[in-house]
């Protein structure tokens, strides 16, 4: 299945925020026959369809969660702090992959094996006190391979489970990176009534700073942000995997537009795509719109989000597509 080819591909490019300089040249290598785009100051993929004033902005943010060196230690580990939400609990015995300008290397976060805790090992391990091997015996040979400031990201396996979902790192956002390429392929030949923008953002797990900067240059009707909703507890209600995309009504960062959420739910009645409406936490780039327009994030649930097994099911992404083209031609 061609969609589950395209996740694989773009949740496997190291990515985290202040570093989105892989995935960005990946999307512009899948969309530069169909459409023009540029590359504002701060890193923003930018892609501007139709005339006339703004009517819409969609945004996918590109960065993932991760880990940024910043030292080595005389006898040759990486010391690092995280970037992004990452719980402490997932650190501990984990390969990653430590990126570098030239290269991909690999490196692991080490146990304390139960032989040798001598009772200890309970506890969680704050990040403070872990660090990365990467196979060097010295300060010197570490740095022939890895310089502070270099990142590193979990390393990353795809699961295909029972045909229907797939598992992986970083489905948030490259689900929503692969849902606007898939828009933007589909949409480029239509009347859209109005300039429709389509923008993939940088560092929006540290704070929403691409959404930020666009909020300072466009000012849309409606802006929309393709995100991840985290599932599923007693949070989020009835919100399920496999029951159609999500309107993330509510989360940390805001109270979306029920107006705005009002049109989208006529929409996807209209065109008979499943949809949900739900409560989540965390927050989008969505919110730093609200000030300007109406504003509401799409989502497709997401188990295990923020961790190594990120968990989706393939027809909410294809539903999640449906709808995100529907709504530029309708709304």
């Amino acid at each position: 299945m061609r969609i589950i080819e395209e996740l694989k591909e773009f949740t496997q490019i190291p990515g985290i925020s202040g570093y989105e300089e892989r995935i960005r040249e990946r999307i512009i290598e899948e969309i530069k026959d169909f459409a023009d785009y540029k590359v504002d100051a701060i890193g923003n993929l930018i892609v501007e369809l139709g005339e006339g004033d703004e009517r819409l902005l969609f945004m996918a943010h590109m960065d993932e969660i991760g880990l940024l060196i910043t030292g080595i230690t005389n006898d040759g580990k990486l010391r690092f702090r995280k970037v992004g939400g990452i719980d402490d609990r997932l650190l501990y015995g984990r390969h990653v992959s430590v990126v570098t300008e030239d290269k991909i290397i690999d490196g692991v976060i080490g146990a304390i094996p139960p032989h040798l805790s001598l009772g200890k090992g309970k506890d969680v391990i704050p990040w403070h006190e872990l660090v990365i091997d990467i196979g060097a015996e010295s300060k010197e040979e570490a740095l022939e391979l890895v310089k502070p400031l270099d990142f590193a990201v979990f390393k990353k396996h795809f699961s295909v489970l029972n045909g229907r979902y797939v598992s992986t790192r970083s489905l948030d956002d490259r689900f929503g990176v692969v849902a606007l390429i898939e828009a933007i392929k589909d949409l480029v030949d239509h009347d859209l009534g109005g300039k429709v923008v389509f923008a993939f953002t940088v560092q929006e797990e540290i704070g929403l700073k691409g959404a930020r900067f666009l909020a300072n240059r466009y000012a849309p009707e409606y802006a929309f942000a393709i995100d991840s909703f985290a599932c599923c507890n007693e949070l989020t209600g009835d919100v399920k995997l496999g029951g159609g995309p999500v309107i993330r009504a509510v989360d940390n960062s805001a109270i979306y537009s029920r107006d705005l959420a009002r049109k989208v739910l006529s929409i996807a009645e209209k065109n008979k795509i499943p949809i949900q409406i739900g409560v989540t936490g965390g927050g989008t780039d969505a919110s730093v719109f609200q000030e300007r327009c109406k504003a509401l994030a799409l989502s497709v649930p997401i188990k295990y989000l923020h961790s190594e097994v990120e968990m989706l099911q393939i027809n909410d992404l294809e539903n999640l597509i449906k709808l995100i083209e529907a709504i530029a031609l309708e709304l």
